[in-house]
């Protein structure tokens, strides 16, 4: 299948957001147990999040399929000016997984951040996005131990600190 990069539309909100839950549930049950999988689902933002995140000025590409429909993406935070740029989100829908997308879509952010002038892009990398962030060249500054609330309290969950430096 090809794929194609392209900007963030209004019309992919629902989109994304389906995406990323299915992403979380389906996937992330391989490196979490089901009641991290389960409050970290409900964490996520639904459509409306995305069309606020756009609005603010978050820059959103996804990886569309042969019918245009977006199976990917990438948010990045922008802040006018600033020298870092916060890689927020990267999913893949299930379906769609182990076909290079990560790798574009990050090799993408990072020519974007260039194009703002940043010098470092930063995120905060599951188990399962980590191997993805590693091949594109981000180091692991320290794994983040943490708690979230899920539907019976708190949850211990954990990810990865890690960046990148621009030159």
């Amino acid at each position: 299948m090809t794929y194609v990069l392209r900007l963030f539309r209004s019309a992919d909100a629902a989109t994304l957001a389906d995406l990323t839950l299915r992403a979380i549930r389906d996937v992330g049950t391989r490196r979490y147990s089901p009641v991290q999988v389960a409050a970290w689902a409900a964490r996520h933002p639904g459509a409306e999040r995305f069309l606020e995140r756009a609005e603010n000025g978050d820059w959103i590409t996804v990886a569309a399929d042969t019918d245009d429909t977006a199976v990917a993406y990438a948010l990045m935070e922008q802040s006018a000016g600033a020298s870092d740029g916060h890689l927020d989100m990267l999913y893949c829908h299930p379906a769609h997984t182990r076909k290079g997308l990560a790798d574009r879509l990050l090799a993408h952010a990072e020519n974007h951040a260039r194009d703002q002038g940043m010098s470092r892009l930063f995120t905060e990398a599951s188990e399962l996005a980590c191997p993805a962030f590693e091949r594109a060249g981000y180091a692991v500054t320290h794994r983040r131990d943490f708690e979230i609330e899920g539907l019976d309290g708190s949850v211990s969950i954990h990810n990865y600190a890690m960046e990148k430096h621009l030159s």
